[in-house]
């Protein structure tokens, strides 16, 4: 019994599949013709890296695996040199109510 309902299933499809998946976004840098990803260039890398400072995935940013590791690489080197932040602020975030640190724990005692 409970193998014919697996076949039964198996054999079912589920609308929605891959045909109706999100419409992938077009590589800016592809459509520009832009080759080399400046590390200088922050104005532009800005948009590449989330509020707290994370370099944002390809689903998101809609770049070509190409230029995702230019991305990568720009806001790496950008990030050494102090053009860009590691992280985000401080403060603002504990303002918030976001996450305590170990140090915290001393300071409530």
């Amino acid at each position: 019994m409970a193998r014919e309902r697996t076949q039964q299933q198996q054999g079912r499809k589920r609308p929605g599949g891959p045909a109706t998946a999100i419409k992938r976004r077009n590589c800016y840098f592809c459509k520009e013709k832009i080759a080399e990803i400046d590390y200088k260039n922050v104005n532009q890398l800005r948009r590449y890296i989330s509020e707290k400072g994370k370099i944002r995935s390809r689903r998101i940013t809609g770049a070509c695996r190409r230029h995702q590791v230019q991305i990568a690489q720009a806001v790496k080197r950008a990030r050494e040199m102090a053009l860009l932040p590691y992280v985000a602020e401080g403060p603002e975030e504990r303002e918030r109510g976001g996450r305590r640190d170990r140090g915290d724990r001393d300071r409530d005692r």
